[in-house]
């Protein structure tokens, strides 16, 4: 008996489909390129991380030092301080901004005045788009011993201090700010998804004497599931990627202790010192580093939630 072996891919079909889709191939056709361009392509410069790079030389002409720039990382002073850091970050920021957005996007499903609704929503989008060097600066301002926001902490410690000057409030004003200006804009997406949820089912519920928090832990939070389990697997895989624009506004060399991230330690190696083939591997390390957490936290839920990425 004969099988004939199975086509991967059907070129007649792909024909058939772009000849259909033009328009949007087309359209989609800048996308891919600039992803083509400035992601992909770069990725032969990685090979730095291996070099004791020179920019006379060139990456041609550089010496070949193996893994010595990522040994000489993992022992230093260094590795330790931007490993905690970065986690820490990015583990306020999973348990406390994460679940903001989807408190607010629950709130204002809730919420029955039209206008009144669409005032909050304006109201909680409209810092998203606030430039961050913009945001940065009201938060230094804020941080100051008479600013608003060292008033709210002198109410229980008792004492005016530069909040920014200080490493232990440090983490706490990054992840507060991130919260305040991307809680709206985050929400959109969790509104979205409950926007297409079966109205029968909150009348059936209804029906059953069920009340609203009733109706969002038992019908709104399951039908939105998905959704968070994917944005949350996204989340986890950039837990080491704290972008370096907003701390390198912020921090100063009191605050190092527990302001310094990885992005910005690259930042500082490799465009203020010029150390090129260092900063590349420390770079190197936390991409892959991601890139190990994402698969991981997909194959965490695709074994107990049964449902993934890919």
């Amino acid at each position: 008996m004969r099988v004939e072996a199975k086509d991967t891919f059907n070129w007649k079909r792909f024909k058939s489909s772009v000849k259909r889709g033009k328009y949007l191939y087309i359209m989609a056709l800048p996308v891919v390129l600039s992803y083509f361009v400035f992601s992909y392509l770069p990725m032969y410069g990685v090979v730095i991380a291996f070099q004791q790079y020179s920019p006379a030389k060139g990456i041609f002409g550089s010496d070949f030092i193996g893994f010595k720039n990522f040994t000489d990382f993992f022992g230093s002073f260094y590795f330790t301080r931007l490993l905690r850091n970065t986690l820490m970050i990015s583990l306020y920021d999973l348990l406390f901004a994460f679940p903001a957005p989807i408190l607010l996007a629950l709130l204002l499903n809730e919420v029955k005045q039209i206008k009144f609704k669409r005032t909050v929503q304006t109201v909680t989008y409209m810092p998203y788009f606030i430039s961050l060097v913009v945001v940065a600066g009201i938060l230094r301002d804020f941080s100051l011993p008479s600013g608003g926001l060292s008033n709210v902490v002198a109410m229980f410690t008792g004492e005016h201090v530069n909040l920014l000057g200080r490493p232990d409030y440090f983490r706490a004003l990054f992840v507060g700010s991130g919260i305040w200006q991307g809680i709206g804009f985050g929400s959109i997406i969790f509104l979205a998804a409950i926007s297409a949820i079966d109205q029968e089912m909150y009348e059936a519920a209804i029906i059953d004497g069920a009340g609203r928090l009733r109706q969002a832990w038992y019908i709104t939070l399951p039908c939105i599931s998905t959704t968070i389990l994917i944005l949350f697997i996204l989340r986890i895989g950039n837990l080491l990627n704290v972008g370096f624009e907003k701390i390198i506004l912020l921090y100063n060399p009191v605050t190092y202790d527990t302001a310094d991230v990885i992005s910005s330690f690259v930042y500082r190696k490799g465009l203020l010192e010029s150390v090129f083939g260092y900063s590349t591997a420390v770079g190197l390390f936390n991409s892959l580093g991601n890139f190990a957490l994402l698969v991981i936290a997909n194959q965490m839920s695709r074994r107990f939630a049964q449902s993934s990425l890919w």
